[in-house]
């Protein structure tokens, strides 16, 4: 699996329903269409859409952005695409069976997404041994990943299985030697911790994490960024590099906000030449995630877009994007 920052042909999106967003749709829906326009400035956008959305999709997308009448249900394409993957024979996409992240959401059309964009793009499908998500893993292209294990060991996806089960297949789908593993949150967010709400790597031998505020509360969530700071700190990477930490501090001036709120900024995403990066109103840390990521990124043009209503639904920028790369 490439890293996210090599060349990509496009990137794929996908276009919220009301059957799942319900009276916060145009509000969700806004979001998509401003992150769909902000990476048409870098690359082509396809957005899938039901086919009785694809009208109001391509209005509220523009002309920049290509609409497909793809069936969905909701708009986290991360998860719900196939992973691509480049080998001798060129490109595949991995497909991970998607399953609602362990039943917790309607997915009979979702479950469907990672094949129809395969089909659509005429790409072979790897169908992987396991269930889980494109959110659940970061690797850094020179064969090292990093996931939670809350969000692939665990009995709402792969029952039986244990985490050296999953290891071993997570190292042959995706081209890498080394693992490393982080306890995450189970049962208290949908997708039972998603790694990219968490650490990214910014480049090989480099770890981006999202950083709780000192003297917030001290909660799951602040227990589980603890213990991977502390793993992330110890372990080393496939080259045998050990990582430096880059801190990333989380919005917290947010108004009036729901639990669920992802303030995190780590859930950037790399495209040709750009980063698409979120606000959340809080001025200070805007201002500041923004100069980090500039720092981290030298050459990319960061651009902002506001996602309240969609860090409400508990996601972010990369959850709702998946690069299709190019074969080079």
């Amino acid at each position: 699996m490439p890293e996210e920052g090599t060349p990509h042909q496009l990137t794929f999106m996908a276009w919220p329903t009301r059957q799942i967003w319900g009276r916060d749709t145009s509000y969700v829906r806004d979001d998509i269409a401003s992150i769909a326009q902000a990476v048409a400035g870098f690359e082509p956008v396809t957005m899938l859409a039901g086919e009785q959305d694809v009208e109001a999709a391509q209005r509220a997308c523009g002309a920049e952005v290509e609409v497909i009448p793809i069936p969905v249900e909701d708009l986290w394409v991360r998860d719900t695409g196939p992973t691509f993957v480049l080998g001798a024979q060129g490109i595949a996409g991995v497909d991970l069976n998607f399953n609602g992240w362990g039943g917790k959401q309607a997915h009979r059309k979702d479950s469907r997404v990672a094949e129809e964009i395969l089909g659509f793009k005429h790409v072979p499908r790897i169908e992987a041994p396991i269930v889980g998500e494109g959110g659940s893993i970061e690797i850094d292209g020179e064969g090292t990943l990093m996931a939670t294990e809350s969000s692939w060991v665990n009995a709402n996806r792969n029952p039986g299985k244990s985490r050296d089960d999953i290891e071993q297949a997570l190292k042959g789908l995706f081209g890498v030697n080394k693992v490393i593993w982080v306890k995450g949150v189970k049962g208290h967010d949908i997708t039972d911790y998603h790694i990219d709400a968490l650490a990214r790597f910014s480049e090989p031998g480099v770890v981006v994490m999202s950083t709780p505020p000192e003297g917030g509360p001290h909660d799951v969530w602040k227990a589980a960024y603890e213990q991977a700071r502390g793993v992330l700190s110890r372990t080393v990477d496939a080259r045998g590099r050990r990582l430096e930490i880059v801190a990333l501090p989380e919005a917290t001036n947010l108004g009036d906000v729901g639990e669920g709120f992802l303030s995190s900024y780590v859930n950037y995403y790399l495209c040709n030449g750009g980063v698409i990066f979120p606000s959340f109103g809080d001025k200070r840390a805007d201002r500041n995630g923004a100069a980090i990521v500039r720092e981290l990124h030298p050459g990319r043009e960061v651009v902002q877009v506001p996602i309240v209503s969609l860090a409400e639904g508990g996601g972010g920028i990369h959850c709702a994007t998946q690069q299709l790369p190019k074969v080079v």
